[in-house]
């Protein structure tokens, strides 16, 4: 086939760089402080920080480090791949499973999903998201 036979196909579109990241290095990784609003803090004194590994241009997908101190807090998810470096935690999913998780540990959350998060040892974790 030619390439003159293709005239209409669309222009493929570049994918995001590749990269790999050491697990054991991502627990040494610098983290930046992120606000937590008050409201979803049930009790305890979590702190959260993270990284932006990459973000598309569009912010329709964001990967990166995050870890967040003891405590228990509520969220609402987007759609999210992420695997635990460290810590556990017990997720509980709104009308749906109650998730335990540790180092090693992956786990998808659905956008939407309305989760409480009991932080039971510092979690830090690497994670993939798509909006």
């Amino acid at each position: 086939m030619s390439t003159s036979d293709h005239s209409d196909a669309p222009v493929p579109v570049p994918s995001p760089a590749s990269f790999a990241v050491s697990v054991p290095d991502l627990s040494d990784t610098e983290l930046e402080a992120e606000e937590l609003d008050p409201a979803q803090i049930l009790s305890g004194d979590p702190v959260v920080t993270g990284k932006v590994l990459w973000e598309a241009p569009d912010g329709s997908q964001v990967r990166g480090i995050w870890q967040i101190t003891p405590g228990v807090v509520t969220d609402t998810e987007a759609n999210e791949l992420f695997v635990v470096v460290s810590g556990r935690a017990t997720i509980e999913v709104e009308g749906g499973a109650t998730l335990e998780v540790g180092p090693g540990s992956a786990c998808v959350l659905r956008e939407g999903d309305r989760t409480t998060w009991t932080v039971h040892e510092t979690l830090r974790k690497a994670y993939h998201i798509s909006y």
